[in-house]
């Protein structure tokens, strides 16, 4: 494992759509074995893999419901509304405010790509859904309001 570095705005990787993982393989298990080792480092709740330069539909999640490795996943429900602050480790320094669902359904593949159903809520449906945007080249300064530098 090994710890790698963080993209950070405004650079265009994160801002394209990821290609789908085709390949289960030992690349892909040193990816995931990576992002983890590195989400943990900088002491962050999620981590995509176009914020390690790579361009595929790959993100972890870290919260207190536990450790999470979504590769190619699908939002399948959504209900509620959650409104609250939001950083990211690309964005280093500042927050904003962003309206999520509550509660999320997605299905992803593991590592092995077998087929996994997450049902989650609270601040890990909000990570979820921070995550899996990445994937779609959106960071979360696009949909946020009242974006402020950390003091």
């Amino acid at each position: 494992m090994a710890k790698r570095l963080i993209v950070k705005v405004p650079d265009p990787i994160l801002t394209k759509r990821c290609r789908e993982v085709e390949a289960f393989d030992e690349r892909l298990w040193t990816l995931l074995d990576d992002m983890k080792e590195t989400v943990k480092a900088a002491n962050g709740a999620g981590l995509a893999a176009p914020q390690v330069a790579v361009l595929k539909r790959v993100c972890v999640v870290d919260t207190e419901d536990g450790y999470f490795e979504l590769i190619n996943p699908v939002l399948k429900t959504q209900s509620g509304a959650q409104t609250g602050p939001e950083g990211c480790l690309s964005v280093p320094k500042k927050y904003g405010t962003v309206t999520r669902p509550m509660k999320v359904t997605v299905l992803a593949q593991d590592r092995n790509g077998d087929m996994k159903k997450y049902k989650v809520n609270g601040f890990t449906a909000r990570a979820f859904m921070h995550e899996m945007d990445h994937l779609d080249g959106i960071v979360y300064t696009s949909i946020a309001t009242d974006l402020m530098n950390e003091e």
